[in-house]
C-alpha cells in the first residue's frame, strides 16, 4: 500500500526552495506527496512535478486571530482529507497548528523540522509572548511518534529543554542541503591589482533584508569602507524587504540604498548562485534565529570565503578560519575590519572557498540530506 506524506509549510516558495529535493526524493521512493501551503504562483509547477497541493490560508505576519482560526479550520479539513501516515511540519507555525490540531485529528507519525527557533527566541521585547510560545510547543509537540529535526545544536538545547524531551527524539541535520552541480565550484573572479583601474573585490550579502539578519550592519560596513583611502570594495546587497515581518527594512529605506553610490542594490533575484559566482566574498552578519543559513551553504558550496557572526546557526555552518571569518553579532567594527582584511588577502579568500567546497561535499549535499529524511520516514512508519 502506497504511503502518504504530507509537508505543511507556510508557503509554496519557501518549500520549493528549502524542500523540494526531499518531497521529490519520497516520489521516487514510492510515496504519495501532498503539500499544505499559501499558494503564491507555484502551485501549477509543482503540480507538475507529482506533489499534490492543498491551499491553506496562511498569513506569516499571525496578526489577525480571525484569519488564523480559519486557516487552522482549512489545515484540519486538508488533515482528515489526506489522512497522511506522515506529516512533516516545517517552521514554527505549521508545527503549532498542526501538532494541536493532531489532538483531533488521528496522525500516525509527525516530523517537525525546526528551522531556527525565529523571532520569538531572538528579538527582545517579547517575554510573554515568548512565554505562551514556549507552553504551546509543550503541548503541541507532545506527539508519542515523532522525531523533531533541528539544524544546529542550540536549537536543540534550547527547545528540547523546553519540551522537557529525551535527546532520541531528535534528528541533526545541517540545513536543506545546496545542489552541488546546480552551486558547483568556481574560481573567484581575478582581481587586477596591478592595473591602474584595478576591479574591485565584490562582497555580497544574500538575505530578506531584516533588521535581525544585519542588513543595517552591512550598509553602515559599506558606508565605512567607500570612504575609506585605497580600499577597492564593492558590496552587492541581494535581496528585497519582507513587509509581514516586523524587523523589515522599510521600502523607503530600500529605495535610497538603491540610489546610493557606496552599494549596489539587486533586490529579490533567483539567480543568487550567478551572483556568489561573480563576487570575491559572501557576509551574513546575522543575530537572527536561525537554523542554519541556506545562503551560507550555497557560498560554500560555489568556493566563496564567508564572513559570518557568532550566532547559533551561523557558526555551525562554517568552520572559523579555515572556511570563514566569525565575528560578534551586532559588532559593526569587527565586521568592517574583516571584511577590509579578507578583501585585501586574496590567498587567504580562495584557500578559504576551496575549503568551504570540501566542507559542502561532505556535509552538504542535498541528496544526502533527502536520504537522510527518507530514512526519517521509514523509522517512524515501522
Amino acid at each position: 500500500m502506497t504511503k502518504r506524506l504530507l509537508f505543511v509549510v507556510n508557503v509554496d516558495w519557501f518549500f520549493k526552495s528549502h524542500r523540494l529535493p526531499i518531497a521529490l526524493k519520497a516520489i521516487e521512493e514510492g510515496y504519495e506527496v501532498h503539500l499544505a501551503c499559501l499558494d503564491t504562483g507555484d502551485f501549477d509547477e509543482l503540480s507538475q512535478l507529482g506533489i499534490r497541493c492543498h491551499y491553506i490560508e496562511f498569513s506569516r505576519s499571525g496578526a489577525n486571530p480571525a484569519r488564523e482560526l480559519a486557516a487552522m479550520r482549512q489545515l484540519y479539513q486538508v488533515l482528515k482529507d489526506v489522512n497522511a501516515d506522515i506529516v512533516h511540519t516545517v517552521t514554527i507555525k505549521p508545527a503549532l497548528y498542526v501538532g494541536l490540531l493532531s489532538k483531533l485529528v488521528h496522525i500516525p507519525a509527525l516530523v517537525f523540522a525546526i528551522s531556527g527557533l525565529g523571532l520569538m527566541f531572538s528579538s527582545d521585547g517579547h517575554t510573554v509572548k515568548r512565554t505562551l510560545i514556549k507552553w504551546l510547543y509543550r503541548l503541541a509537540l507532545s506527539h508519542k511518534n515523532k522525531t523533531i529535526i533541528f539544524q544546529n545544536p542550540s536549537d536543540k538545547q534550547q527547545l528540547l529543554s523546553v519540551l522537557k524531551e529525551p535527546d532520541d527524539v531528535a534528528q541533526m541535520i545541517k540545513g536543506s542541503g545546496a545542489d552541488l552541480t546546480e552551486f558547483d565550484y568556481v574560481e573567484e573572479p581575478i582581481v587586477e591589482e596591478e592595473a591602474a583601474n584595478c576591479s574591485p573585490v565584490r562582497v555580497a550579502m544574500a538575505a530578506r533584508l531584516l533588521k535581525d539578519k544585519g542588513v543595517y550592519d552591512f550598509v553602515e560596513a559599506a558606508k565605512r569602507l567607500s570612504s575609506k583611502p585605497n580600499v577597492n570594495i564593492q558590496f552587492v546587497l541581494i535581496g528585497g524587504p519582507d513587509p509581514d515581518n516586523p524587523t523589515s527594512v522599510s521600502i523607503g529605506e530600500f529605495e535610497a540604498w538603491q540610489q546610493a553610490s557606496f552599494i549596489e542594490v539587486v533586490g529579490p533575484s533567483n539567480e543568487v548562485e550567478k551572483h556568489f559566482a561573480n563576487s570575491h566574498i559572501v557576509v551574513l552578519p546575522s543575530y537572527y534565529g536561525e537554523g542554519l543559513p541556506k545562503v551560507l551553504i550555497e557560498a560554500a558550496a560555489i568556493g566563496r570565503a564567508v564572513i559570518t557572526t557568532d550566532n547559533p546557526g551561523c557558526k555551525e555552518a562554517v568552520i572559523e578560519n579555515e572556511t570563514a571569518l566569525i565575528v560578534p553579532a551586532r559588532d559593526i567594527d569587527a565586521l568592517t575590519q574583516a571584511i577590509e582584511s579578507l578583501a585585501k588577502d586574496h590567498h587567504k579568500r580562495r584557500l578559504m572557498g576551496k575549503r568551504g567546497r570540501a566542507l559542502a561535499e561532505a556535509e552538504f549535499d542535498v541528496k544526502k540530506v533527502a536520504e537522510r529524511h527518507i530514512k526519517i520516514y521509514e523509522e517512524l512508519g515501522q
